[in-house]
């Protein structure tokens, strides 16, 4: 039986990214895959800032299209932001995890494609890690020091289906991919298009990305749970078709890939991060932000923050990975927090009126804030522009009242002197 370090289960995005840092840092790592090449799972529309970029030094075959202006659409509105310069990359999924992988390799560690996780267990002090190759009915064991769940929402190693017993809040998701006409493409390049409103997707939201030339990414996702004013919603193709047919306005196409999935977010991020020797990163412990459903650079920031405990792991500086917890819920849970409750509230119960007003009042806000606002939860700028416009509206309302109790006193006035 052969023995690593670190076996990664899951090759996305924090999968991969992981295995890289540690190859890099000396370990000898296994990183397993379940699918036989990347181009079976390219499910992530993979907008993201174009710090990104730098920050996990990827290149530029990674990138689908380069982005510089954000479109909201609702049911009755259109707003836009934009700049001179690239904001950010619609990253090409199956590449980019690719290129992780390849890194694996060049470091001197190992990718197995095709190799579907079953079980683990210890055994003899030793953490022992049982695949099935694709074709073949005989399971291949390995043996592992750490253990590494990056299997996103499956949570396969950490937390197998028959045992998931938190409260998940789940959604839907459905994308097509589409050629159309270089004319036709060009309208939508270079930006970022989001579809709000009952419209185009009560429960949820929609979006166009643009991907290489030719190439848009037209998807719909809903949350699994009752809307508070919209009692009956269509089916995820559906709204997408609608898109094509309202938004894009029948323009030629043809579908070159439709695919789509369900999202398992855990409120209040309260999924397992650690036991024993085994540690969860990227969806698999809902570093996805429920707000705007990006997920791919969170993924690979858990990754980095996971290495440095796995390594202090491995070195024998420490005993077990309550310390990944407590960093991971400083990172992320303060914000993801007020993105659930503002994601709940946009999805499940506000009106088409009442979103319109938002997105309208969005509109006072810089590329740069929006862009804050969007990709780095940072709710400061909608506050600080807020409070002015909620003290004026809070005035008006206070001068009215003012006149009202007025007018009352003059009316009982005129009444005492009639009598």
């Amino acid at each position: 039986m052969r023995h690593f370090d670190v076996v990664v289960v899951g090759a996305g995005p924090s999968g991969g990214h992981c295995a890289r840092q540690l190859a890099k840092s000396g370990k000898k790592v296994l990183l397993a895959e379940q699918h036989q090449t990347f181009a079976q799972n390219d499910f992530s529309s993979a907008a993201t800032p174009i710090e990104t970029l730098e920050r996990y030094n990827l290149p530029s075959d990674v990138v689908g299209s380069l982005w510089q202006k954000i479109v909201i659409v609702t049911t009755n509105i259109h707003q836009s932001w934009e700049c001179d310069e690239p904001l950010g990359a619609v990253l090409n999924f199956a590449k980019l995890r690719e290129f992780l992988a390849q890194e694996v390799q060049r470091q001197g560690s190992e990718v197995w494609m095709g190799h579907r996780y079953i079980q683990s267990a210890q055994e003899s002090g030793k953490t022992i890690v049982e695949f099935k190759p694709y074709g073949n009915s005989e399971t291949v064991k390995v043996s592992t020091q750490v253990l590494v769940d990056a299997t996103g929402q499956i949570r396969a190693v950490m937390c197998p289906p028959k045992q998931q017993h938190l409260l998940y809040l789940t959604g839907t998701g459905t994308e097509y991919l589409i050629e159309v006409g270089s004319s036709d493409y060009q309208k939508y390049a270079e930006k970022l298009t989001f579809l709000l409103g009952n419209k185009w997707r009560p429960k949820g939201y929609s979006w166009i990305f643009p991907m290489e030339p030719n190439l848009l990414r037209v998807g719909s996702i809903q949350w699994n749970r009752p809307h508070k004013i919209v009692e009956k919603t269509s089916s995820l193709r559906t709204y997408i078709e609608l898109i094509l047919k309202d938004y894009l306005q029948d323009i030629p196409y043809k579908v070159v890939n439709v695919h789509g999935g369900v999202f398992k977010y855990c409120s209040g991020l309260q999924d397992t991060y650690y036991r024993n020797n085994t540690i969860a990163i990227g969806d698999a412990v809902s570093t996805v932000n429920m707000l705007g459903g990006e997920g791919i650079r969170h993924g690979m920031q858990s990754a980095e923050i996971a290495c440095r405990y796995i390594e202090g792991y491995l070195s024998g500086k420490q005993v077990d990975f309550s310390s990944y917890q407590q960093e991971m819920h400083q990172t992320y849970k303060k914000a993801w927090d007020w993105s659930e409750r503002m994601g709940i509230s946009k999805y499940l119960e506000y009106s088409d009126q009442f979103i319109d007003r938002g997105v309208t009042y969005l509109n006072q806000l810089s590329t740069d804030e929006i862009l804050q606002f969007i990709f780095e939860y940072n709710f400061n700028p909608i506050y600080r522009r807020f409070l002015p416009y909620l003290r004026y509206k809070l005035s008006g309302k206070i001068h009215n009242l003012i006149g009202q109790v007025r007018s009352g006193f003059t009316n009982i006035n005129i009444l005492k002197g009639v009598d």
